[in-house]
């Protein structure tokens, strides 16, 4: 019998996100990540309530409206600027950079337009406005241990963790 998904439980899946309205692939995690069902919500509540019950090997599709999730989009948050006032490693489309306003809060804006003149950056989630379907593909459930229910999700291996080369500082 198969192990199904329900609170407690470790559960291994790969996903992708598309455009509904396109079709377009926009985000996918091609490599298994790991959690703990009921103990780390690390998609949207829709997504882990429709994995419920269900078992590895299963292929699931979870229609979302970002807006929902993450709001409606807000132009104010769009920027664009002379590529000559941007640092050369963000002049790249995918780049994310983390900015601060007046009041010290923090935003992550992703670049999304760069050409000879001009970059932009757009500091809405990618999902924002969007009508996006989640394609879950379920690899394992087991039970989860104790050491991965403290953590919420797998165990990273000795040795791994944040690359120190990934980290930008702020301001």
């Amino acid at each position: 019998m198969r192990e199904a998904i329900r609170d407690g439980k470790f559960v291994e899946l790969t996903y992708k996100v598309t455009d509904r309205k396109t079709g377009h692939v926009l985000t996918r995690v091609e490599f298994p990540l790991g959690y703990v069902h009921g103990h780390n919500e690390i998609l949207a509540p829709s997504v882990h309530a429709q994995l419920e019950g269900r078992s590895a090997g299963d292929v699931i599709e979870v229609a979302i409206d970002g807006s929902q999730i993450f709001g409606p989009r807000d132009e104010s948050l769009v920027f664009t600027d002379f590529i000559e006032n941007v640092p050369e490693e963000y002049r790249q489309v995918g780049t994310s950079i983390l900015m601060e306003n007046d009041r010290g809060e923090t935003r992550s804006f992703l670049v999304t337009q760069v050409d000879d003149e001009k970059l932009t950056v757009d500091g809405n989630n990618p999902l924002s406005g969007r009508q996006v379907v989640f394609v879950l593909e379920i690899l394992a459930v087991r039970d989860a241990t104790d050491e991965e229910t403290k953590a919420g999700g797998a165990i990273p291996a000795a040795g791994a963790g944040v690359d120190p080369a990934r980290l930008r500082p702020v301001g």
